[in-house]
């Protein structure tokens, strides 16, 4: 294959990327924006899928990029080095130090350590958010959920006022646009159930 069609093909590639990426980015910013306590999804996708899949895409554009700075790095180096003269060895030595700069300073969040505040009101809130937080997402199934929390599928059916006749196999994501619920009900059904449960036990 012809350098130019390959230059084609990573730019073209790259481009996507890019604006799934930025897509994916203001979807999760202001369309499902963190503690909106909305459990909203868009196409059967939650917020957290949403990360799952901007992160992915993120990787792939990396990639793409490294690969699109290999296929010009004669190039580049070329152009930090400049034409032999007085001083050069200085420009490209400052390039190198730059190169190492940015790399350091997109690796230092990564390699930080993690702070955690565990004073007694915030950890109250951090075990409530958890108790909250039932993992159920747009791409499980009323089966799925019932297997994962012990909650019976048709009870959940009938406390969303769904048709008898719905498919426990059917994915909520789907579910949620035909009946128009938010999967946050769903949690406070399963969470309310299993509250009630324990304080029957």
């Amino acid at each position: 294959m012809k350098r130019t069609k390959i230059n084609f093909i990573v730019d073209v590639v790259a481009f996507i990327g890019f604006v799934v990426l930025t897509t994916t980015g203001i979807l999760m910013r202001y369309i499902l924006p963190p503690g909106s306590g909305s459990y909203s999804a868009v196409w059967g996708f939650d917020r957290h899928e949403w990360g799952g899949i901007h992160f992915w895409v993120s990787m792939l554009f990396f990639s793409v990029l490294t690969f699109h700075l290999l296929l010009h790095w004669r190039w580049i180096v070329s152009m930090i080095a400049g034409r032999p003269h007085e001083g050069s060895g200085f420009r490209l030595g400052l390039g190198v130090v730059g190169f190492f700069a940015v790399i350091a300073l997109a690796m230092a969040p990564l390699l930080a350590p993690v702070e955690k505040d565990l004073s007694s009101t915030n950890t109250s809130l951090l075990s409530s958010h958890q108790y909250n937080a039932i993992s159920i997402r747009g791409s499980l199934t009323l089966k799925d959920i019932e297997d994962s929390t012990g909650v019976p599928a048709n009870y959940i059916v009938a406390a969303l006022k769904l048709p008898e006749q719905v498919s426990v196999e059917e994915k909520i994501g789907l579910l949620k646009r035909k009946y128009e619920f938010e999967l946050n009900e769903v949690r406070e059904i399963v969470k309310e159930y299993k509250k009630r449960n324990t304080q029957n036990q």
